[in-house]
């Protein structure tokens, strides 16, 4: 009888490291650590175990402090852990200092980031955008690799092949960057064009954090069919699609979500795809209202859209996901107001008060207010055509 062969790739076993520093709450940092350990997922990893540590700042040398180094050092031999991941980007020193205690796969955030996005990019465009960002990212850590070489005790004939080799591997890696920048200028001419053409009508850009239910909503506004699952960035590249309401066009682009600390790589690489929101007339900042730390997350796409020159467009906001609300146990934000007032209502009237124009509540996934949304993107189509 012939033997089975198990195929299935092993699961790699991680672990999470964070700091706490003195400008940070504990349940932020924790906080952070949950969005890493849903990275860790999505990239198809098992997380073990956390680690955090208190400090003023991110230990230079190591991230973190020595004995906490130490602890994390047993345990990953102890556990046979696959890999490391550290919650900031670290530099190459850190790095170098970090392997030299930990005998696994180190990995920071902005590394795991840009696994996920090579794991996800489908089109040319978006794959050459995640080559040239972990390209630039791998550049400065180049000398990491050859690490063992300086173990060698020096002499003649020993002070010239690492350096060759690490010179080598860099001018190789710069020839690299320059081809796909190359190859992604003519791909944003050509999209440039594109986008030309559609001048005469009104482009509507869904924009937020990734995970907020931005696929979603495109896919039920047009049966766009495209993927939307729950896990982060799910979408890499720009889904253009035309919509007819009430006698009323436009086109509707759904586009990458966005994430804090994201390497400044990829808002880099990723200017071209990014276009579609600089480009669009009205954007639909799309909220996960369930998610207990939104306004932070309100934060962070509002600092990329002024990373990226695009914060001065008109904004609806539209807080999705209301079937998964609960309010919370203490209502610090809103104790003026009557404890009668539905929670739903008092985070309106807030929003609406902070945006000084209407806000919408939805839920894309259970179709509730939908008509309203429609009703609303007719109106402000209408709208913008006047002042066009």
């Amino acid at each position: 009888m012939a033997k089975l062969i198990n195929t299935q790739k092993k699961q790699e076993r991680a672990i999470l490291v964070g700091v706490i520093t003195r400008n940070q709450k504990e349940e932020q940092a924790e906080e952070y650590l949950d969005e890493l350990s849903f990275l860790a997922l999505t990239a198809g990893a098992r997380v073990m175990k956390r680690f955090m540590q208190r400090l003023p700042y991110p230990n230079p040398r190591s991230y973190i402090g020595e004995g906490k180094l130490e602890e994390i050092a047993v345990f990953t031999k102890e556990n046979e852990i696959d890999m490391v991941i550290f919650d900031d980007e670290l530099s190459p020193s850190q790095i170098r200092n970090i392997e030299a205690k930990i005998n696994c796969k180190i990995l920071d955030r902005s590394n795991l980031i840009l696994d996920i996005f090579a794991t996800r990019a489908r089109t040319a465009q978006a794959k050459y955008q995640v080559e040239l960002a972990q390209a630039q990212y791998l550049l400065p850590r180049l000398t990491r690799m050859w690490t063992h070489l300086s173990k060698q005790k020096g002499g003649i004939g020993m002070k010239g092949p690492g350096e060759t080799e690490i010179e080598t591997d860099r001018r190789a890696l710069r020839n690299k960057i320059s081809k796909l920048e190359e190859r992604l200028e003519l791909i944003d001419k050509q999209s440039s064009t594109r986008r030309k053409q559609r001048d005469d009508k009104i482009r509507i850009a869904l924009v937020g954090y990734t995970n907020v239910g931005k696929s979603t909503i495109l896919n039920l506004l047009t049966k766009a069919g495209v993927l939307a699952e729950n896990k982060l960035f799910a979408t890499l590249d720009s889904t253009v699609r035309k919509v007819e309401f009430e006698n009323v066009h436009f086109l509707l682009t759904d586009t990458i979500g966005f994430i804090r600390k994201l390497p400044h790589q990829l808002i880099e690489c990723f200017k071209s795809t990014l276009d579609e929101i600089r480009d669009a007339d009205i954007l639909i900042h799309v909220v996960d209202v369930s998610h207990q730390g939104f306004e932070e997350q309100i934060e962070v796409v509002n600092k990329t859209l002024d990373e990226i020159q695009a914060r001065d467009k008109p904004v609806l906001m539209v807080f999705n996901k209301i079937d998964e609300l609960k309010e919370p146990a203490s209502d610090d934000v809103f104790f003026a107001q009557e404890q009668t007032v539905p929670y739903m209502e008092r985070l309106k009237n807030t929003w609406m008060a902070k945006e000084n124009a209407p806000v919408l509540f939805i839920s894309a996934e259970k179709k509730i207010n939908i008509d309203e949304l429609r009703k609303t993107l007719v109106e402000r189509v209408k709208a913008f055509k006047i002042r066009k």
